[in-house]
């Protein structure tokens, strides 16, 4: 018996998977850096309007993906400064395109990154950061050296948790940087559009893929963490 249905071939079914992946893996890496960076920074800062700041880290964990998707529509549209500089650059919008789905889903990711990064930094002793400066060391050994591999759990969480969060976006994607098949169709807009269209086994086949993706990826954190 056939798994996929008939009007459909196999580079048709997995190319909305490979996209998801590429598109996840693009954001994901954005993230795990800014994510790290911004993390390292806000868990030893102190400055006024520091809650602030976090809470605007923190704000696409909460804001509906659809409001993420509006506000990135204002930032990159073609009425805005940046949208009208990106497009003079490189003579063509950033909605509706590949890096759309990118930023989209690195959006709705960085709170989960942030915070695992915050609480991995934040547990790490200053005795033994203060240690290594006197013995020499610079901030950027003493960041890379001694803070990033006693933080490292929290930091290899936040990035598998993050990465599954932009595997799994949809709607920050879908209104940002649409539905091409091909171009921005991900795993969840995917979805959608077979159900919406009546295909149910079609979308059968792609809920199992990234369920079991999703799956193994909080398998293996799970796995990682101590008895």
């Amino acid at each position: 018996m056939d798994l996929l249905p008939s009007n459909i071939t196999a580079s048709e079914f997995f190319t909305p998977v490979v996209l998801s992946f590429q598109v996840a893996l693009a954001s994901g890496i954005a993230v795990i850096i800014l994510g790290t960076l911004a993390g390292a920074w806000m868990a030893k800062a102190r400055f006024p309007g520091k809650t602030a700041v976090e809470t605007l880290f923190m704000l696409p964990l909460v804001l509906p993906p659809t409001v993420v998707g509006f506000i990135l529509i204002i930032i990159f549209g073609k009425h805005s400064f940046i949208g009208r500089t990106i497009e003079r650059i490189f003579h063509q919008p950033v909605i509706f395109t590949w890096s759309a789905a990118v930023i989209a889903s690195a959006i709705v990711a960085f709170p989960l990154m942030y915070q695992s990064a915050k609480t991995g930094f934040a547990a790490v002793d200053a005795d033994i950061e203060g240690a290594a400066k006197v013995d020499g060391a610079g901030r950027w050994q003493v960041f890379t050296r001694i803070s990033v591999p006693l933080a490292f759990p929290s930091l290899l969480t936040g990035s598998i948790l993050s990465i599954a969060r932009a595997l799994g976006e949809f709607g920050a994607t879908l209104m940002f940087a649409g539905n091409i098949p091909g171009v921005t169709q991900t795993l969840p807009t995917a979805i959608y559009v077979a159900m919406d269209s009546g295909n149910e086994t079609l979308a059968w086949g792609w809920v199992i893929c990234i369920v079991i993706i999703s799956f193994l990826m909080l398998f293996f954190i799970q796995l990682k963490k101590p008895a």
